[in-house]
């Protein structure tokens, strides 16, 4: 047991020299020198975030643009004409095919099927349909990528929320981003690798938890730093009254002498995080609040997202702060915007949501593109699973609602190395089932760890004697959404 235990410091406090620049402080330590193929055959490998891609990366970094709620494809990108002329008739049951149904429509004897509210037109070069209620994405959309056909295995919010973060349904399972930084380190050693950004809209809410942005069992490095919504975006950075930067630097020095003597004694790798986010911490004092003064951009960005940039918390300013930390060099900036749980009142409630987002998401494609930033980072839009074809509860025509539905949704990617103004894969005339080209969760999460440079077989890490990726054991990447 005594020498089990002296191993396994020898592994942490090896895994530690080596790979401490890739482990969210930066890439210019000797970690970030090494090759995977120098450590081949040893136990531990799996252990060591080396700060380097796989092979040559088409984006350096993603902003993903997550509604929260799942915002239902039917009224945004998925035109159905067939719901329309069968409005008020029952889903064929051939089409539903026994489907699983969530607690608040399994007791309805009829569903009758619903039409978009809001009409749709085909815009651009590539001919895609897009809603009414999304006129600015409709201008760029010659540089989305619109996927018809995201599936995912949850019903429900919290398992489907969890799963598409994290590539799991329960808890405890590092996510994307922190799989992000674990693998590629920062770009910025004043910043993390991986920020969070959180907004409410004007529709009905599910909420967001930390377990959506945890490090799970890898080290707490590389959770996610969250930005406060109000007008001090990261508490208790700023140094209490009457201390000065010396007395900080020279407290930080002692008490990373005292950590260090702690790591030497229990070989504990949170010990050497600890230093690190209190590093981390001491830098970002001066990089943070310069980065998060959206006062000072100019006049035409400003009008580009829209006046509600300048309120801190919007969606409109996470979407500016969003390019600002991209820019800066944070690996992974995930924006959450809560309101898109429409199982009823939808015609009213969706048209405040995509007014919230539709500008401002439009505007960060473009702020990117003319800034020669677009190539480089991967930009995502979508929920976690889509909306029922059907109404749930009582049927009327001029309201309804919709329920939640996991086998076929849409999303848009742009930037970052896929194709840009295409539409991929196609459900039937019912929007229900997938016909052609499915994505499934780990399909999704392969693919844009691809398009990081990442081999999502490779990138792995050992947990209480299992080696655990991203996309568990399954996954393939998509390379028909690839440039």
């Amino acid at each position: 047991m005594q020498n089990e235990f002296f191993n396994h410091k020898l592994n942490i406090t090896r895994r530690h020299f080596l790979g401490k620049a890739a482990a969210g402080i930066g890439t210019l330590g000797l970690g970030s020198l090494l090759m995977p193929n120098l450590f081949k055959g040893e136990e531990n490998l799996d252990q060591l975030p080396l700060g380097l891609p796989h092979f040559a990366p088409k984006a350096k970094r993603v902003i993903y643009l997550f509604q929260n709620g799942a915002p239902s494809q039917l009224e945004t990108f998925d035109y159905k004409p067939t719901l329309t002329k069968m409005m008020g008739q029952d889903l064929p049951e051939s089409i539903r095919n026994g489907q699983r149904l969530t607690g608040m429509t399994s007791n309805q004897t009829k569903f009758p099927l619903m039409g978009s509210f809001f009409d749709f037109k085909q815009y651009g070069q590539s001919g895609a349909w897009v809603s009414d209620l999304l006129p600015n994405m409709a201008k760029i959309v010659d540089d989305l990528c619109i996927i018809k056909t995201m599936n995912t295995d949850a019903i429900n919010h919290d398992p489907a929320l969890t799963f598409l973060q994290t590539g799991a349904q329960v808890g405890n399972r590092p996510s994307m981003g922190a799989w992000m930084s674990y693998g590629l380190g920062s770009e910025n050693k004043n910043l993390p690798a991986f920020c969070v950004l959180l907004s409410r809209g004007r529709g009905n809410g599910q909420g967001v938890y930390s377990k959506l942005w945890t490090n799970g069992f890898l080290d707490s490095t590389h959770q996610g730093v969250v930005f406060s919504s109000g007008e001090d975006p990261i508490l208790y950075l700023n140094d209490p009254e009457g201390t000065d930067k010396i007395a900080r630097r020279r407290m930080l020095d002692k008490l990373a002498e005292l950590n260090h003597l702690g790591f030497e004694e229990n070989g504990d790798p949170e010990v050497q995080a600890k230093v690190q986010q209190y590093e981390m911490a001491y830098r970002m004092q001066t990089a943070v609040p310069e980065l998060t003064d959206l006062s000072k951009e100019p006049d035409h960005i400003i009008k580009m997202y829209g006046p509600e940039c300048l309120v801190p918390g919007t969606y409109a300013a996470n979407a500016l702060l969003a390019r600002k930390l991209s820019e800066s060099g944070v690996r992974f900036v995930q924006l959450y915007h809560q309101g898109w749980d429409q199982h009823g009142n939808l015609p009213n409630e969706m048209p405040l949501q995509a007014q919230d987002v539709d500008r401002a998401s439009a505007a960060l494609i473009t702020d990117l593109k003319q800034r020669g930033l677009l190539d480089e980072t991967l930009v995502i839009w979508g929920g976690e699973f889509g909306r029922t074809n059907y109404c749930q509860g009582t049927f009327t025509k001029d309201n309804y609602g919709r329920d939640h539905h996991p086998r076929a949704y849409s999303i848009w990617m742009a930037g970052g190395g896929v194709k840009p103004g295409i539409v991929y894969g196609e459900t039937d005339e019912f929007g229900y089932n997938i016909v052609r080209d499915p994505v499934h969760i780990h399909d999704f999460h392969a693919t844009v760890m691809h398009l990081m440079g990442l081999n999502h077989e490779q990138l792995t890490y050992k947990h209480l004697g299992r080696r655990y990726r991203l996309t568990d054991v399954a996954g393939n990447v998509i390379s028909g959404l690839m440039a």
